[in-house]
């Protein structure tokens, strides 16, 4: 038995070019839907009071302004030389509290970036400042 061209044997080889042809196109199809599928979540945030701080103890107060300048306390510091700065101060302290009161103008990136910061030094709990509610729900 010879093979040569006019033989009548069956090819055993798949051809998978048009698989190929077909995956790609459906790739690329998915690539181009996918994004218009992603939809945004309406978050309506709750409006809450709370209690005000009890008085006479010892309290860190970090500190962002619209200029997005950082304070510890009443002292300017770099954003850079948070970390270490806080780190340096808290080790004199029995508790590790310190809240943050950032201005509603300050983007949420840097104030993701203080986050971050303050919580590398070591702080155990980290508090947020803000302002009475004072508007009547009805």
């Amino acid at each position: 038995m010879q093979l040569g061209a006019n033989s009548d044997q069956l090819m055993s080889d798949i051809n998978v070019t048009p698989f190929v042809d077909v995956m790609l196109v459906l790739l690329i199809i998915f690539m181009v839907t996918a994004p218009m599928m992603v939809q945004g979540v309406d978050v309506n945030l709750p409006k809450a009071t709370s209690k005000a701080l009890k008085g006479g103890e010892d309290r860190l107060i970090i500190s962002v302004d619209e200029d997005s300048k950082v304070y510890i306390n009443e002292q300017v510091v770099s954003v850079e030389f948070l970390t270490k700065k806080l780190s340096a101060i808290l080790e004199n302290f029995d508790k590790k509290n310190v809240y943050l009161r950032a201005d509603k103008k300050v983007s949420y990136g840097i104030v993701v970036n203080v986050i971050s910061k303050i919580k590398k030094a070591g702080v155990d709990s980290l508090g947020m400042i803000t302002l009475p509610d004072t508007e009547d729900e009805s």
